[in-house]
């Protein structure tokens, strides 16, 4: 038998393949970074365990909606479908922006009639009164912004002051019925979406370099895309998400260290006129850490119950396995006290009820 000829080409083996392939995969593609970080991996990908979890207390409690009794005073216990301006109205004047309630469909000239009413300048948020992970959550610079969202928003909104301080905290407060004394376990430090300017990068091309910013790209490029071309000077900050929430890049960061008891007192004393209030993570601007400490200059911009986070697990580099660990151990907690509740004479959700809060939430949608 006569031996190959060199020209004849030989079958690829897998290692070639893979050679040939690796130079046209895009390791900073939206897909990759998703992959890589488990903390923008689908939320059913993620509560999966807790999801057991909670079917395992429903067995113990004898109810699916065992949650609805941690916190009497919100509807659904602040699981799903619950009302920001009931909630906001619960808080004292002291701890809280400014705050309109737009039902849907309202005339743009009521609009600016309220707002010169209460006194709002801009900048505002605007934000839904049902909504979730950054859903319609803008910021308002001018007339006109305002003018479009009212003309864009499907549901009734909320209108708020912007609160201009340089602390965005998530603060994680349980406390038992009965009890004075609550318990803080966790707190979140936020960290804004930015770029910082190094005198030769254009705007694009620092996006490009953050990958936090290139999961926003879409948005970023409907914002910026206009300005893409301009090189910031070195060392200036380009904040290219005011809203502070996870899903629209802001980074967090696990701030447990700031627990101290003196702090548990300052959210007592603004929990304690809450009625009704037992279980949430209070989403708050403050000045300074010394204000923190000593219950200045805090505003309140929401107040979420049952299904609230212990956001600091959001912490990159943080492990899936400790962030399952400690939603399960809030989990309990909100067994706990939820079951503590029932048994004072709180009744669980019904499945009619729970039925007609899901279609409302549906056609809200």
């Amino acid at each position: 038998m006569q031996p190959l000829s060199s020209s004849v080409r030989q079958p690829a083996g897998l290692r070639e393949i893979l050679l040939a392939l690796l130079p046209r995969i895009r390791f900073n593609s939206p897909f990759f970074i998703r992959l890589r970080h488990w903390e923008y991996w689908p939320f059913a990908v993620v509560y999966f365990p807790i999801f057991i979890y909670h079917l395992w207390l429903s067995i113990k409690a004898r109810s699916l909606f065992f949650f609805s009794a941690a916190n009497p005073s919100i509807e659904t216990g602040g699981l799903l479908g619950e009302s920001k301006i009931d909630i906001l109205d619960l808080i004292s004047d002291e701890f809280k922006p400014k705050t309109l309630f737009v039902p849907a469909d309202t005339h743009i000239n009521d609009v600016f009639a309220q707002i010169d009413a209460h006194g709002l300048t801009f900048p505002l948020i605007a934000k839904p009164n049902v909504g979730e992970r950054g859903w319609r959550v803008e910021k308002l610079e001018h007339w006109e912004d305002l003018v479009n969202y009212c003309q864009g928003s499907p549901v009734d909104f909320l209108i708020q002051e912007y609160v201009d301080e340089p602390l965005e905290l998530g603060v994680f407060y349980y406390r038992f019925p009965g009890q004075v004394q609550g318990v803080i376990s966790s707190i979140v430090q936020k960290a804004f979406l930015t770029i910082r300017g190094n005198g030769q990068n254009c705007i694009e091309e620092l996006i490009m370099q953050n990958e936090r910013a290139i999961l926003q790209l879409p948005a970023l490029t409907a914002k910026y895309g206009h300005r893409f071309h301009e090189i910031p000077a070195p060392g200036e900050v380009i904040t290219l998400v005011p809203i502070g929430n996870h899903s629209k890049g802001t980074t967090f960061l696990d701030a447990n260290h700031l627990i101290t008891p003196g702090l548990t007192r300052v959210f007592d004393r603004i929990s304690a006129p809450i009625d009704g209030f037992y279980y949430g993570r209070y989403d708050l601007r403050t000045r300074s850490m010394a204000d923190l400490y000593a219950g200045r200059h805090i505003r309140v911009m929401e107040l979420n119950g049952a299904g609230a986070e212990p956001a600091h697990i959001y912490q990159p580099g943080f492990s899936i396995w400790e962030a399952w660990n400690v939603l399960v151990s809030h989990w309990r907690v909100l067994y706990d006290i939820s079951r503590e509740n029932h048994r004072r004479g709180v009744a669980y959700m019904t499945l009619s009820e729970v039925v007609r809060i899901w279609r409302r939430i549906q056609r809200n949608k």
